[in-house]
């Protein structure tokens, strides 16, 4: 069964937050805010940044999939899906901190 179109005329977005030190964060929007930039955990990034580097920066936020039409599951599955392709997950790279990172299994 197709899923029906928002009646309010909105998109589920699936956006991108880009810090200045290059690291990045994979988020969702349920009501396609203009104003919104993600949940990222402000402690991991304040560790990234001196107080006087915190105080004038910019961050960019690039929306990477949008659908009016897609259920709420659809959306969770293509955060999961762009947070594991871009890495966002892994600590040298982003903010992201679920899925979590598996170890590799190391060779006996």
């Amino acid at each position: 069964m197709a899923a029906e179109a928002r009646s309010d005329g909105q998109a589920y977005v699936v956006y991108k937050i880009t810090y200045p030190n290059g690291k990045i964060y994979v988020g969702q929007d349920r009501i396609d805010s203009a104003n919104y930039f993600g949940s990222a955990d402000s402690k991991l990034i304040a560790q990234d940044f001196t107080r006087e580097q915190s105080r004038d920066f910019s961050i960019r936020k690039e929306i990477l999939w949008e659908s009016s039409t897609a259920t709420r599951e659809e959306l969770n599955r293509k955060e999961i899906e762009l947070i594991l392709a871009l890495k966002s997950n892994d600590p040298v790279v982003g903010y992201n901190r679920w899925p979590r990172i598996t170890a590799p299994k190391q060779a006996e």
